[in-house]
């Protein structure tokens, strides 16, 4: 077999050498295709269910929240554990799947049962993480202005770039599945209420709530037709500026329309923050962390 083999070879070397030459071009075509990582991704198959609500306490958060979802999600079946944690403002519970479940098709089991649950409106709804790891961390980057800028941009101005530009661009890469944002100032528009002018005029908190709720909103109607032509009727209520802020109307009094502006102080402001980032002791940046697709090729989406 062997001689018969050896033979063969020596009154076929073109054939040879282009069998030989295509296996090679197949051998390192596979290795630019295999997802190789500096580390194993050991993570396992599980499904995160995360509540944000930010004005209840651990104790409220555990009865209204995490224990009807985690009574919900016991009938789930091949499962592994379920474990949950209740703090301030947010609630966390971790499903584990057996290994040979697809990650999708476990979503979709918690997905259905997540809607026999009825949580109060007010106290958040529960949403699932992306399906990444805890390796999905691929890239991290930060924004900041290039030298002999660094006054013309502040740092709620770098992070609403980072959220409405940056994060949006990387969004739409292939293994891509979500891009964290870190630092910088979150862009709020802020009420600030005058306590004396809100007792003058005989208005409470939920008054003003309200208000600013319901005149923030676009109405539509019917259409009406005119000349072959149909005019369609809609009404734009939605706040545009700090000025349509102020000029809300929360109540009418004797016929005088009472405005936001009169009661309270609208300026931009920002989230609370826990923490910052900077980058070589030049002053404060914005980052970006872009977590990858569960079971993508990170060589693949890095260069994305």
């Amino acid at each position: 077999m062997i001689d018969r083999l050896i033979r063969f070879s020596i009154h076929n070397q073109l054939l040879i050498l282009l069998l030989t030459l295509l296996w090679i071009g197949g051998g390192v075509y596979s290795l630019f295709q295999l997802p190789i990582d500096a580390v194993p991704d050991i993570t396992n198959n599980q499904v995160q269910l995360i509540t944000q609500s930010p004005n209840y306490s651990a104790q409220e958060i555990e009865k209204f929240i995490t224990a009807p979802l985690e009574l919900a999600l016991a009938n789930l079946q091949k499962v592994e554990e379920i474990r949950s944690i209740s703090r301030f403002g947010i609630s966390v519970i971790t499903v584990v799947f057996q290994d040979g479940v697809d990650i999708y098709l476990a979503r979709q089991w918690v997905s259905e049962q997540m809607t026999q649950v009825e949580i109060p409106p007010e106290m958040g709804q529960p949403a699932m993480t992306p399906v990444s790891t805890g390796l999905g961390e691929i890239y991290q980057y930060v924004l900041r202005p290039r030298p002999g800028f660094e006054g013309r941009y502040s740092a709620m101005e770098l992070r609403t770039l980072q959220d409405w530009l940056v994060k949006r661009q990387l969004s739409g890469i292939e293994g891509v599945v979500d891009i964290n944002s870190f630092g910088g100032k979150v862009k709020q528009y802020e009420v600030a209420i005058r306590p004396q002018e809100l007792r003058a005029y005989n208005l409470s908190l939920d008054e003003v709530f309200a208000a600013l709720q319901q005149n923030n909103q676009n109405t539509g109607g019917s259409y009406i037709e005119k000349n072959q032509q149909a005019y369609f009727i809609r009404g734009e209520g939605m706040l545009q500026s700090r000025e349509d802020i102020a000029q809300t109307v929360i109540k009418t009094v004797a016929g005088v329309p009472v405005l936001v502006g009169h009661i309270a102080e609208v300026r931009l402001g920002s989230a609370v923050r826990y923490g910052a980032m900077s980058q070589e002791g030049k002053g404060e940046v914005v980052g970006g962390i872009v977590m990858m697709l569960k079971g993508a090729n990170s060589a693949q989406v890095l260069r994305g």
